[in-house]
């Protein structure tokens, strides 16, 4: 092929920017979000505005209840992001040393509550922890227990139900930084004398740092907007922010209060998305 034929197959992406390429091939996935994502949450979340009124943020940000909710939903965030990272991360090892078959079970482990809806996964767990539930039979018939736990409706379960759905968002991107670690140099530190706990301290864990961040980045995020899981595990008993703002949208029919909440959210999980953008420019300095 010469080079004017080379030069008209590529077509746009062979004058100007480039950038261009690129650029109009995300156009149309560009538009389709702000079409029918960005504008309506837009709105959504404008409606105090557009009646004419700021109260309804001004309440969102004072009001005690309010800020106990907020600060309910950053803590079981918070606790979620925890016990992914705790129960995720050897899992994520698991994989990257795994024989290829064990490695192929785990991604399959991994993979298959992501063919089950959410909602059935969260009946299942209310089938499981209810008062005649799966667990409580099994203890009552081993005389464990005298009489049936009341598991449901609390933080515990909530969490349990999260994690359970959240976990493999944070399993993938660490099993991608540890498979970008260069073994040498976990090979050269044991050679000179380094246990295998200074080791992993010092040498593995830091290079995976942006993998771990990443994916309690996406854990904490999802965990902040999570509405089914808590809204049924929970009971009532365990508010969290999205399921408030569902409760104003449908039992209150408060629009621009809830409007407020949700504007709140938005500024609450873009700061925490701008902490954990900063932390990952500064992870190679740790």
């Amino acid at each position: 092929m010469s080079v004017a034929a080379e030069r008209r197959s590529r077509g746009l992406f062979s004058h100007g920017s480039p950038h261009r390429g690129p650029l109009l091939l995300g156009l149309p996935t560009v538009v389709f979000l702000l079409v029918l994502f960005a504008i309506p949450v837009a709105q959504f979340m404008l409606l105090p505005i557009q009646a004419g009124t700021v109260e309804p943020y001004v309440k969102a940000l004072t009001g005690s209840l309010f800020l106990q909710v907020i600060w309910n939903t950053f803590e079981i965030a918070a606790y979620v992001t925890l016990l992914a990272f705790l129960l995720g991360y050897p899992v994520a090892y698991f994989l990257t040393v795994a024989p290829p078959l064990w490695r192929t079970i785990g991604f399959f482990c991994v993979l298959m509550p992501f063919w089950t809806s959410i909602l059935v996964r969260t009946y299942a767990w209310m089938v499981i922890l209810g008062r005649r539930g799966v667990l409580n039979e099994a203890l009552l018939s081993l005389d464990i227990i005298e009489e049936p736990m009341v598991l449901l409706h609390s933080m515990p379960t909530v969490l349990l139900g999260m994690v359970h759905v959240l976990m493999p968002f944070f399993i993938f991107p660490v099993y991608a930084a540890m498979q970008r670690i260069d073994l040498n140099l976990v090979a050269a530190a044991r050679g000179l004398g380094a246990p295998d706990w200074r080791v992993f301290l010092r040498v593995y864990f830091p290079l995976t740092l942006p993998g771990v961040l990443s994916g309690a980045t996406l854990v904490f995020i999802l965990s902040m907007g999570f509405f089914i899981t808590p809204a049924l595990l929970g009971g009532g008993r365990v508010t969290m922010i999205a399921v408030l703002i569902e409760q104003y949208v449908n039992k209150f029919l408060n629009w621009e209060f809830a409007g407020a909440l949700s504007a709140v959210l938005l500024a609450a999980t873009l700061i925490v998305y701008g902490l954990m953008k900063w932390a990952m420019k500064g992870d190679r300095k740790w």
